[in-house]
């Protein structure tokens, strides 16, 4: 009993401010390591869209010279358009970033152009390798545009914990920034699509 009574008061009350520091530099610790995993899985996420976006682009950069290819034969007039679709294809399998979003708008838009042609040519409409074709760039752009969901999503997430408070001190200290949505930019994309038989 007399040894406790040894301890005197200042140095309780060390002890206790000594315990406290640490558990605070201990919890500070734990949530800097927790948001900057939260950060690298969102990060990850990003990036995994992106990647599945790309297999979808390339399967659609795969299909495009077939429909091209199938279209000549009915409309042999038409080698403008045609030229318009492949230069497209090119342009959206070569950019990167923020300037491969635009060349896949300006792609979707040609390929609109070349799907016009089958009103002029109604041989085109009744060959089944054309309409075969055109079947599987439709499965093929409900994937893409699932996938920019996807993207679109896990971007707003990640983009919303890069700027809120006090995520973002770990996030500048990643040198994270935010990411840009893979969206539409023409008004002619953003209209309802008509649908005539």
């Amino acid at each position: 009993m007399t040894e406790l009574l040894l301890i005197s008061t200042p140095a309780i009350v060390g002890i206790i401010v000594a315990v406290v520091l640490v558990l605070l530099i201990v919890a500070i610790v734990a949530w800097y390591i927790g948001t900057y995993n939260a950060l690298i899985r969102l990060k990850n996420l990003a990036e995994e869209g992106w990647s599945t976006i790309d297999v979808q682009l390339k399967k659609r950069y795969d299909l495009v010279p077939n429909l091209v290819e199938t279209v000549k034969g009915y409309a042999k007039h038409e080698s403008e358009t045609l030229e318009k679709v492949i230069a497209a294809r090119n342009l959206a399998m070569t950019s990167v970033g923020d300037a491969k979003m635009a060349a896949e708008n300006a792609l979707t838009g040609t390929l609109k152009s070349l799907f016009a042609l089958q009103e002029k040519y109604p041989d085109l409409k009744a060959n089944t390798n054309f309409m075969d074709l055109q079947h599987q760039l439709k499965v093929i752009e409900e994937e893409i545009a699932s996938a920019r969901r996807y993207y679109n999503g896990t971007v707003k997430t990640l983009n919303t914990k890069i700027e809120v408070f006090p995520a973002s001190i770990v996030a500048r200290k990643m040198k994270l920034e935010k990411r840009s949505y893979f969206e539409l930019d023409s008004e002619e994309e953003r209209k309802a699509v008509k649908v005539q038989f």
